[in-house]
């Protein structure tokens, strides 16, 4: 929680995936989110409130979460009382998983009516590795006919800067957690487990290959950090840079 809020990169990942997904769950009703990065579920209390702000009232929100088998067991229901305090109609469904390379399209109970998001962030890429890993998954997502698939990665290359911006940020947190919360952060963008990075083109060629077409473009909405990081929009994606280097880029898809 300290480096969250102390250092942009997560806050930035999912402030910008949030914001596509709302734009593509404007004026639905029955709404489903698949996030492949459940862990803590710090992403969707400020979906939930972003909801129960629509105009015309909220739609009722599907979640299904995929997780570690270390993920907190109460996200969902702590998830459940935060939708019930604004009045949203909410269920909750989570599932443990080693890899997302084990994830099958039967497991998520699509139904009929609802509209479908996808939301993976710093997942994909633990999958590099694994020839047709990557490949695979985006064929189960495929199937699951999503309005959207929201990708936020690391850019190829670049991981320093990630992790140089980390140091810059959080010698004082460290310091005050004994290092442990430097780890914890690490891991949560993915240095700490396997896998390679790659650069957004070569991500938009896989994308593209599996039949997923970019979004005009992302909202280039404020994100004002000051320091040395900035937020510019490349080719319809975000980026977050840091001294001018790119550092995590964001991405929006929908079905060819």
């Amino acid at each position: 929680m300290d480096f969250y809020e102390t250092c942009p990169h997560l806050k930035f990942a999912r402030f910008a995936a949030n914001q596509a997904i709302l734009e593509a769950f404007a004026g639905k009703t029955r709404v489903h989110v698949i996030d492949f990065s459940m862990k803590q579920g710090m992403q969707w209390p400020a979906m939930l409130q972003a909801l129960a702000l629509r105009p015309g009232g909220p739609p009722s929100f599907r979640l299904t979460g995929i997780g570690p088998p270390s993920h907190d067991d109460e996200v969902g229901w702590k998830l459940a009382q935060s939708a019930e305090t604004i009045n949203i109609e909410f269920e909750y469904r989570g599932f443990v998983a080693n890899s997302l390379a084990d994830l099958d399209a039967s497991m998520f109970d699509i139904r009929e009516g609802e509209t479908v998001a996808v939301n993976s962030i710093f997942e994909l890429h633990q999958l590099l590795a694994r020839p047709g890993a990557v490949e695979n998954v985006l064929r189960v997502v495929r199937e699951l006919k999503p309005e959207i698939l929201t990708v936020v990665e690391q850019e190829a290359n670049h991981k320093g800067s990630v992790f140089d911006s980390l140091e810059n940020r959080g010698n004082a947190v460290a310091a005050a957690n004994g290092g442990d919360a430097v780890a914890g952060f690490q891991w949560e963008l993915g240095s700490g487990r396997p896998g390679f990075h790659e650069t957004l083109a070569q991500w938009r060629t896989r994308l593209g290959s599996a039949g997923f077409q970019q979004q005009a473009s992302m909202i280039l909405a404020l994100f004002a950090e000051g320091d040395a990081y900035g937020v510019e929009q490349i080719d319809g994606c975000l980026m977050l840079g840091w001294h001018t280097r790119p550092a995590i880029t964001a991405s929006a898809w929908k079905l060819s």
